[in-house]
């Protein structure tokens, strides 16, 4: 038999999950090349051998996205598998336009074909978009588990930009194993907070795996989801967190608008700070999608770590830090330092474009949009280098730092620094307790 010759086009996260799960050990198909975008440094090498299984004693090569076509034409390849996610639905399309131009199939893996089931209950939080309020939503779910008594490891979306063989299974209790395991800037951003709060987190390549270490540690599983991707494992429970900020994102984003449908519960998030004509749009968008869903609603109230930082703030010239990759392909105006420098009173949000050096600014390049607001990128030291270096160019009086991280750990900065903070908190009725309640009832044993 004749195998189907594919690439698998991703971004070093659903792109190596749908590999593993679904053509890893496929007689039907020969994986030719996986394709790399959204990600710096990740195309130019290969998934490695000792991941790739029988079929691939010599691993499987990584280009660049922008190679696709030729890699087509070359290959004879019959079929290209999108495999990232967080991109408009126009974006999608254009891909797919180009690819069956080509002479290619361009083709979709659904959630059943690529969702692990656990022996234990799995509580899955996902978004409408990237920057949505995923992290502190998964906090507050452990948070209310923890309190009602039940063992919980959460299991975070892949995020694996370094030796992918030594990252295959990675677990986090520690800030010691966040550096122990070299992470970068976006993978600290999402494990610190975690760690911080006692917590433990896995991480990793191979999600089934992944899975076997943590069913042992746990009553129940939280996934802890990536960008808008779909759930990895089969979820008893989904929680969809959506955006006021961004209306209508809920349904024209890949692949958001499929996590909106199959929703348990929908949290409607940032309602202290969006437009009521907004909330409203997000609101019916909700109940026209998903009828049955339990609608939350909830505000992510920002606070400063130091109350004494409001006077480095109140009238002075600041530069506004905020989460990477939620200003870049999450393609979000503004977030918790930007609404931290308006409700404190800061006289100037400095332009720090002039000031980028070398990675950084090749990502305002790529990202023009981002405009006065400085991505905390850190895809490796080199460009945490270029970040400290752009930092302290910005002629301030004070940087506000508005990652889920303390950034100063990371980073040196020599200006004054007011570091912002925020967490998820539901409004009225129903809230995640009353849901939670019901589905630790659900699976009492």
């Amino acid at each position: 038999m004749t195998k189907m010759k594919i690439i698998i086009m991703g971004a070093a996260g659903r792109d190596f999950h749908n590999f593993n799960v679904y053509y890893r050990n496929n007689p039907l198909y020969q994986v030719v090349a996986f394709t790399a975008t959204q990600i710096p440094y990740i195309d130019d090498r290969k998934y490695p051998a000792a991941l790739s299984g029988k079929f691939y004693p010599k691993g499987i090569p990584i280009f660049p996205e922008s190679d696709i076509i030729s890699l087509i034409k070359e290959h004879k390849i019959q079929e290209v598998v999108f495999s990232y996610s967080d991109v408009s639905f126009n974006y999608v399309m254009s891909k797919g336009a180009e690819i069956n131009a080509a002479g290619a199939a361009f083709k979709f893996l659904g959630y059943e074909q690529t969702a692990i089931k656990s022996k234990k209950p799995v509580i899955a939080v996902v978004a409408a978009r990237t920057g949505a309020g995923k992290s502190q939503t998964s906090r507050r779910v452990i948070e209310i588990l923890l309190e009602m008594g039940k063992k919980v490891v959460a299991i975070r979306h892949p995020m694996p930009y370094g030796d992918l063989v030594k990252q295959k299974v990675q677990r986090f209790e520690s800030i010691e194993d966040l550096k122990k395991h070299k992470c970068t800037i976006e993978e600290m951003e999402e494990y610190e907070p975690h760690v911080a709060r006692g917590n433990v987190i896995f991480s990793g390549v191979d999600y089934e795996a992944i899975l076997g270490q943590a069913e042992k540690e746990a009553d129940i599983i939280v996934w802890d989801g990536g960008n808008n991707d779909l759930p990895f494992y089969k979820a008893d429970l989904v929680i969809t967190v959506t955006d006021p900020h961004r209306p209508g994102h809920e349904l024209t984003y890949f692949p958001g608008l499929t996590n909106l449908h199959i929703a348990d519960v929908v949290v409607l998030n940032k309602i202290d700070s969006a437009n009521p004509e907004n909330i409203q749009t997000v609101r019916d968008n909700i109940i026209r999608v998903n009828p049955k869903a339990v609608l939350i609603e909830a505000a992510s109230p920002i606070s400063l770590e130091n109350k004494a930082d409001i006077a480095k703030i109140k009238g002075k010239k600041v530069l506004v830090i905020e989460d990477g990759p939620t200003l870049t392909h999450g393609e979000m105006k503004f977030g918790a330092g930007t609404i931290a420098a308006q409700k404190f009173g800061a006289g100037e949000i400095v332009d720090p474009r002039k000031y980028a050096v070398k990675s950084i600014s090749e990502t305002y390049a790529n990202y023009p949009e981002i405009g006065v607001l400085l991505p905390a990128m850190g895809y490796g030291d080199k460009q945490i280098k270029d970040l400290e270096t752009t930092v302290n160019r910005v002629p301030c009086d004070t940087v506000i730092i508005g990652t889920p991280i303390d950034l100063r750990r990371i980073v040196k900065i020599n200006n004054s620094t007011a570091r912002i903070s925020y967490d998820l908190q539901e409004i009225g009725k129903p809230d995640l307790n009353d849901v939670l309640g019901d589905f630790v009832k659900k699976f009492r044993k």
